[in-house]
């Protein structure tokens, strides 16, 4: 019996070592550069690197505003960890992202004056 748990602890730590083997560990350049991770949405960028930043939204809708003519998508991001004493990403306070076009126009905290047009 013994036998049994000692391979299926070798297995494991075989498994776990392994798969940590293809990690590349930042260095102190990297940590001191960019503390709270490498990152972070601007204006200019496109759906697809706000996706490979922060993921799918919570939600997306269409919207007007007498801001700008037209209609932009805006896409909201829900705080998880409100109690957070740094924000980092959206982790401690909401995110509403604008997008004309493809690229991103307008990041706040609290949505901007608009009027919701399509709830997608």
């Amino acid at each position: 019996m013994k036998n049994i748990i000692f391979l299926i602890v070798i297995a494991l730590s075989i498994g776990i070592f392994y798969g940590c083997a293809d990690m590349d560990a930042p260095n102190p350049g990297q940590i001191l550069a960019n503390p709270l991770g490498a990152g972070s949405v601007k204006a200019g960028m496109t759906r697809n690197e706000v996706l490979s930043i922060y993921g799918d939204p919570n939600r997306k809708e269409t919207v007007t505003s007498s801001e700008w003519s037209g209609t932009r998508e805006e896409w909201f991001y829900n705080a998880e960890y409100t109690a957070l004493p740094v924000n980092a990403g959206f982790l401690a306070k909401n995110l509403y992202i604008y997008f004309d076009g493809d690229n991103v126009t307008n990041i706040t905290n609290t949505p901007l004056e608009t009027t919701k047009k399509d709830i997608k």
